[in-house]
């Protein structure tokens, strides 16, 4: 489970990270990293944030809160990855739904690598 100091939950969050924070593609989903000093709030020293955005072209209900819950997982093993104070968004896209498990934590694993590089490229 992730813990409630890792969740991202302002939807004003999300836009700043997705407007301004590093993006890497990958086939079954998109990952935006903001790192600790480029976001607006004083309280970037804090611990790693992730948030999800699951939206309906993924599939129905249960399709989504299926694909949430499995995201979720594997981001709880992987935040202390994150530098600290950094914000992360996974949006997922449609072909997400039927990749395995394993699939999902390869391109995970890659998107946050090539996430955090690039981000200390940028600085």
């Amino acid at each position: 489970m992730l813990k409630a100091e890792h969740r991202l939950r302002r939807s004003a969050d999300f836009r700043v990270i997705v407007r301004r924070g590093v993006r890497v593609g990958r086939p079954t989903m998109v990952v935006h990293l903001l790192p600790a000093g480029d976001s607006a709030d004083t309280a970037d020293a804090g611990p790693a944030s992730v948030g999800l955005v699951v939206g309906r072209m993924v599939g129905g209900a249960v399709v989504r809160n299926t694909v949430r819950r499995r995201l979720r997982h594997l981001l709880a093993e992987r935040v202390d990855r994150l530098p600290a104070g950094s914000k992360l968004v996974v949006r997922a896209l449609p072909g997400i739904a039927g990749a395995p498990s394993s699939a999902l934590a390869r391109e995970l694993d890659a998107a946050i690598d090539r996430a955090v590089t690039r981000a200390e490229q940028r600085r």
